[in-house]
């Protein structure tokens, strides 16, 4: 199937509330301009350098979300464009993002990366450091960003239950989260193999790569 076929397939699969996010890493222009033509607007990259490429050469009117680790010395050169960080796994992160919009004069939507996964290599925040973080004063006094959500990914493997429990586990953050701060709207998770399950878990933002790209070529 081609990637219009795809995304249409996609699209028609899932509620009118999640959004849909094509991941486009490591696919070339051409790719992405495909989905573009077949009216998709919101793309993920995780690597700052390749976004930043992709900005420069693709329509204005897209949309970008960072969704890999994010190294602090390389924020400066997406804080111009990007419209959503999905992997803000630490207040040093948020600082310098923070500090990075405003010399672009842009409040920068972020969503806090919680842990979820019981692998090692999964990046994230636990939930009680994301409390003591919504809830400090310095959090209070950045005004240049905005959190938004929360994201996370889990562990890799077939076992639905195990996964099933993970998700389950990132809308509860999401819900206390929640209470601190009402402007929580978005739980990102799910992808390719396994956003069906997030979705009926509560997740509302889908990062979807291989379903409508194909395989990547690393």
């Amino acid at each position: 199937m081609s990637i219009k076929q795809n995304l249409e397939s996609i699209k028609a699969s899932i509620p009118e509330n999640v959004t849909l996010v094509a991941v486009s890493k490591t696919k070339p222009e051409s790719d992405l301009m495909e989905a573009y033509n077949a009216g998709q607007r919101i793309f993920g990259e995780n690597k700052i350098q390749e976004m930043v490429d992709k900005h420069a050469s693709l329509p204005k009117d897209i949309s970008w979300h960072m969704i890999g680790h994010v190294q602090r010395n390389k924020v400066k050169y997406m804080a111009p464009f990007v419209s959503l960080i999905h992997g803000v796994d630490s207040f040093k992160l948020l600082k310098e993002i923070n500090k990075e919009a405003e010399k672009e004069s842009r409040v920068i939507d972020c969503l806090i990366q919680i842990k979820i996964a019981e692998e090692d290599s999964k990046f994230g925040m636990a939930k009680t450091d994301a409390i003591t973080m919504l809830q400090s004063e310095a959090f209070k006094q950045l005004q240049n960003v905005k959190i938004t959500g929360v994201m996370g990914m889990a562990t890799f493997t077939d076992d639905e239950v195990q996964v099933t429990a993970e998700f389950n586990r990132l809308k509860s953050v999401f819900d206390e989260l929640k209470t601190i701060n009402n402007h929580l709207e978005i739980i990102s998770m799910g992808m390719s193999g396994d956003y069906e399950l997030a979705i009926n878990c509560g997740s509302n933002m889908i990062r979807v790569g291989s379903s409508i790209f194909g395989e990547r070529n690393y």
